[in-house]
């Protein structure tokens, strides 16, 4: 493992036929956005947002993060290499509230892979990734349902979602937020929800 993420404690971790053990990790904005900003820099994480923006840039808006009771940012690792970007919230405490029923139990995730390695894409490889956060978020965090938010022009998220499990929702324009510490531009967004029945049946 990697000395980089060997020391950090795991908030879940998971073992996935096929795949070995995976570690979800809280974020270190100083650590970890020399990573992450490789990622959010390719064309593929345009929806992401944070196209043309430093390796600084993306640093502050994690640390940003890291001071909210509401919002979380997470690695996943496996093997001593991160492989995905996770971040949970709590949706009424998010633009997505404004925008459908929040229920007791819901929880908010936004995710994003790491580039497909030289050997190119594994079979199975994103469910795999999927089953360990959505382990995590309704497991051990003992939430009732996700809701997801992708961009409407995101299609292969939007499939992606579907072929999870995840139930297609409405299409909503999440408001644009411009404070101080955060801009979000609005966005149209393709909703869609997995329940912990759906996902862990009985």
């Amino acid at each position: 493992m990697s000395d980089q993420y060997a020391a950090r404690t795991a908030v879940h971790e998971q073992r996935v036929d096929g795949f070995g053990l995976f570690r979800v990790l809280r974020l270190d904005p100083a650590a970890d956005a020399p990573v992450l900003h490789g990622w959010v820099s390719e064309e593929r994480a345009e929806f992401w947002g944070m196209v043309g923006l430093t390796v600084s840039q993306v640093e502050e808006i994690y640390a940003h993060m890291d001071t909210l009771d509401t919002h979380h940012a997470f690695l996943l690792e496996r093997e001593g290499e991160a492989v995905a970007l996770f971040q949970t919230y709590e949706p009424e405490a998010d633009r997505v509230g404004e925008c459908y029923d929040v229920l007791p139990g819901d929880i908010g995730a936004h995710l994003l892979l790491s580039p497909a390695g030289s050997g190119g894409a594994r079979p199975g490889w994103t469910r795999a990734l999927t089953s360990v956060i959505t382990s995590y978020v309704l497991l051990t965090l003992d939430r009732q349902r996700v809701v997801v938010d992708p961009d409407v022009r995101n299609a292969k998220a939007v499939a992606l979602f579907g072929r999870l499990g995840f139930e297609k929702g409405p299409e909503v324009v999440l408001p644009e937020i411009d404070l101080p510490d955060v801009y979000l531009p609005e966005k149209k967004a393709r909703l869609a929800f997995l329940t912990r029945a759906v996902a862990f049946p009985a």
